[in-house]
């Protein structure tokens, strides 16, 4: 990788490159330039998979890391056709505290194309007082969401979650 602008991560071959690299000291600079990058990255089209390798694979401090220079952005991010994608596993394989600050930025995405699907999963790997807490969130948005196109492909998948949320609890 030469420079910070990460070009071997633009690259379709990218991730096979980080999946196979078996030295740690060169994954680690790999891993480094990609956090330094990750804003561009989760925007590109081959970028946003080593984005989400390194979510997926990454030390908690690295998921962090991507967490944090992502988060402000995460309606601009979850509209986006690839950056979506890195949203998603953020929620996915981000701790409490990193959905936390995800989840501040969701109401407007529950109403966009591909955004919707970003709160999907935030609900679903939510859990306890945080899954009541959106879930309450979301109740309050219901009638709005029922007028837009996306809205109402989110609304028929809370309700889904709803149902299944009541029969666990039977």
């Amino acid at each position: 990788i030469i420079h910070s602008r990460c070009p071997l991560a633009r690259i379709n071959e990218s991730q096979r490159v980080l999946e196979h690299c078996s030295d740690d000291e060169q994954t680690q600079f790999i891993v480094d330039e990609i956090l330094e990058s990750v804003s561009s990255l989760a925007r590109d089209q081959y970028g946003n998979y080593v984005t989400q390798h390194v979510l997926e694979r990454g030390k908690a401090e690295e998921r962090r890391d991507v967490v944090v220079k992502l988060s402000g952005s995460v309606v601009q991010l979850s509209q986006h056709k690839f950056a979506s994608n890195v949203i998603e596993k953020c929620i996915e394989y981000g701790d409490a505290a990193a959905r936390g600050v995800l989840v501040k930025e969701m109401q407007m995405m529950m109403k966009d194309q591909f955004a919707n699907y970003v709160v999907q999963k935030v609900v679903e790997k939510s859990c306890g007082d945080e899954k009541e807490a959106l879930l309450g969130m979301i109740r309050n948005h219901l009638t709005t969401l029922r007028k837009y196109t996306y809205g109402k492909h989110f609304v028929a998948r809370f309700e889904r979650l709803c149902v299944e949320e009541n029969n666990r609890s039977r």
